[in-house]
């Protein structure tokens, strides 16, 4: 019995040279393994933001698809897992500015170049922080091919996609309504916004012969028309007709107009319509062919049209407005108690949103969405959780036109020129008089780029080989993010679909199954765990009860319970290396195994992990340890039988626990003057 099994397991010291020999065999590297690896497997690993340490949630992800390439790779399959990561454009400037405001800096206040590489280099060295700790979680992904989406040969096909997408009509510019934050003084896509429920009051005003209910009577200064629904009675014979209207600063002429979006049961069932502030208004405007007239300013503040309230922020107008209405007697009632939704930063809920009309570029969703569609209804691509499916239908059905545009520096700059009403797509300048727009991409719309650009497209053999890839394992938070737009754009650029299944997972919880946050003090950091419990027994917990699609609950104590179980493992290995390998291997034991192995191999072709992790948990456990080892005692004929339930067990149990069976493994390797790692030995069912 190798002397290392006289102490017991330490995971601190074994995981990171055990890391290291896996590293150094070159094995990530599809390329260079043995030669019966010849059938392509690819998972390209969603890039983590490289902002910040990685989460939880990150932990999941990495023991998932790591398992999966595990066993496929002992499967013979020539399997590439590539890693990478994403500058995360506004998140990531978000997190710099905010490092920025503890300095005392502010980027308002910073030439374009300096504050682009402070970024840069915070971004890189988080990445390589980021590098670090998906080793630590035992990432068996081929590094030398880690792509980052600031890449040159990334931007290439960016900006190729976004050329092709011009020419095909596909994305125009246009000034259509944006959400704006005034804050970080940039548009953001409705993929990074969110709705919240806020109580505000309802103002009741005079408004010419009407009295509409708005919560909004800081923007009447930019009211356009009024609106009623054509099927309300009550106001059928003011269509078509114009009325006047006093405001706090004057009198307005405005038409009335009947519109099916009018909910009549909605205050009086008369609104005003300001489209320059209100993207349903702004439709109204488009039916009716309604000027818009901006009052709100970029920063948030109402504009020199707004007479004395000039310069003041919104609340602070609307208290001011309110106070006008009321004393010029306008003010028909107020509900103080109305309940509504209001759009706020994904990032910041502090940050509310104004809607603004400004010059954007644009993606057309409509054909795209088809492309989606048919991919999905096809069968070429795969939801494992049906209920998925329907959800990324109904959001295929709700789709607005994509706003690609930000005004912030740190992206990926958008490749067009302008002079006065002329446009060019170019890298460069098309020469004296043209201006370059100023704005970057939206992130998505490079990451939802992700599977074909990593894997070279359209030449490199990379591509050929492994494009489309076999599975996309994300968090289910994702679909409309992320999961979307790459079949969008990859089956768009392509002509094939960008992975054939999605694998959802849920949200980590907490022991008691609410949402881990710093706030709250219930955050488990992974790596902190596994210096205290070693990897290995941070992915069992999470993969033991966690269902496809379904949050799961974390807590320490379970984290601990599989230290124990990598301890059992430890300590069967020790006790069957110390018998000798006498015997015939007993059938029955034999056959039983067999179909443990042929089951947990099912469960994990279709997806099921945790019922996979769970078996091999129960079988160790229960069944080789507390019988059959024990039943083993005082027999030397049952010495064959052990080691291959031992050998094959670790076989089974190595996607899901690669350090210690692993390190367990190599006892076996010198004993028989075998070096092979346990990552490429063939699985026991084939």
């Amino acid at each position: 019995m190798p002397e290392k099994f006289l102490k017991p397991y330490d995971p601190q010291a074994v995981e990171p040279e055990i890391y290291k020999k896996w590293e150094e065999s070159g094995y990530f590297n599809p390329d260079n393994l043995p030669e019966r690896h010849k059938e392509p497997y690819c998972i390209i690993m969603p890039p983590p933001n490289a902002n910040g340490s990685l989460h939880v949630g990150h932990a999941l992800f990495v023991t998932i698809q790591d398992l999966l390439v595990r066993y496929k790779r002992m499967r013979g399959y020539k399997t590439l897992w590539l890693p990478g990561a994403d500058h995360a454009g506004f998140e990531t400037q978000l997190v710099y500015e905010k490092k920025l405001e503890k300095e005392g800096l502010s980027r308002f206040n910073m030439e374009h170049e300096e504050f682009y590489k402070g970024m840069l280099s915070f971004t890189l060295e988080n990445k390589k922080f980021m590098e670090g700790q998906l080793r630590q979680l035992g990432a068996s992904c081929d590094w030398s091919r880690e792509k980052f989406t600031l890449d040159p040969d990334i931007i290439k096909v960016v900006y190729d996609t976004f050329k092709k997408l011009y020419n095909d009509g596909l994305i125009y510019r246009g000034s259509r309504p944006v959400n704006w934050s005034s804050k970080y003084q940039t548009s953001l896509s409705d993929l990074e916004t969110k709705n919240i429920e806020r109580k505000d009051s309802l103002y009741y005003i005079k408004y010419g012969p009407f009295i509409i209910a708005t919560v909004r009577p800081e923007t009447m200064f930019g009211d356009t028309a009024i609106a009623v629904n054509p099927n309300d009675a009550r106001y059928k014979d003011w269509v078509g007709k114009t009325v006047e209207v006093e405001n706090p600063i004057g009198k307005k002429t405005l038409p009335v107009v009947a519109d099916e979006f009018v909910d009549p049961e909605f205050g009086t069932g008369v609104v005003k319509v300001t489209p320059a502030h209100d993207p349903n208004d702004f439709e109204i405007a488009l039916r009716h062919s309604l000027p818009l007239d901006e009052v709100i300013d970029r920063y948030g503040k109402l504009n020199e049209k707004t007479g004395k309230y000039s310069g003041m922020k919104v609340p602070a107008a609307r208290v001011e407005v309110v106070a006008d209405l009321q004393e010029k007697g306008l003010m028909e009632k107020i509900d103080n108690h109305y309940v509504h939704t209001i759009l706020v930063n994904y990032k910041n809920e502090n940050d509310v949103l104004e809607p603004r009309v400004m010059p954007q570029w644009f993606v057309k969703m409509a054909p795209l969405a088809q492309l989606a569609r048919e991919a999905v209804q096809s069968g070429k691509i795969r939801f494992v959780t049906e209920h998925y499916e329907k959800v990324f239908f109904h959001w295929l059905d709700n789709l607005r036109d994509w706003n690609i545009s930000r005004q912030i520096v740190w992206g990926i700059p958008i490749p067009a020129w302008f002079k006065g009403d002329e446009i060019q797509i170019s890298e460069k300048s098309p020469g004296e008089g043209w201006i370059k727009d100023p704005d970057t991409f939206d992130t998505w719309f490079s990451s939802g780029q992700w599977p074909y650009a990593v894997l070279g497209y359209p030449d490199s053999s990379d591509f050929k080989i492994y494009y489309p890839t076999s599975v996309m394992e994300t968090g289910y938070d994702l679909i409309f993010f992320w999961v979307m737009r790459m079949i969008m754009l990859g089956t768009y650029r392509t002509g094939k679909v960008p992975f054939k299944d999605v694998y959802f997972h849920g949200l980590v919880r907490d022991a008691e199954k609410k949402k881990m946050s710093k706030s709250k003090g219930n955050v488990i950091n992974p790596l902190d765990v596994t210096q205290t419990y070693g990897t290995d027994a941070l992915r069992m917990a999470l993969l033991v009860g966690n269902t496809p699609g379904q949050d799961t609950a974390l807590a320490e104590n379970k984290i601990k319970a599989y230290k124990l179980f990598a301890n059992k493992i430890w300590n069967i290995a020790r006790f069957v290396l110390s018998r000798e390998r006498n015997g015939e291997i007993n059938l029955e034991i034999k056959e039983e195994f067999n179909a443990l192995a042929k089951d947990v191999t099912e469960d994990i072709e279709h997806y099921r992990v945790y019922l996979a992790a769970e078996k091999l948990y129960h079988y160790v456990w229960d069944r080789f340890a507390a019988q059959i080892i024990e039943d083993s005692k005082g027999k030397p004929e049952y010495g064959e039988t052990l080691y291959y339930i031992l050998e094959n067990s670790l076989k089974l149990l190595h996607p899901f626990m690669p350090f210690v069976t692993e390190e367990i493994w190599s006892s076996f390797a010198k004993a028989s003057e075998d070096k092979r790692l346990l990552m490429i030995e063939s699985w026991p069912i084939l």
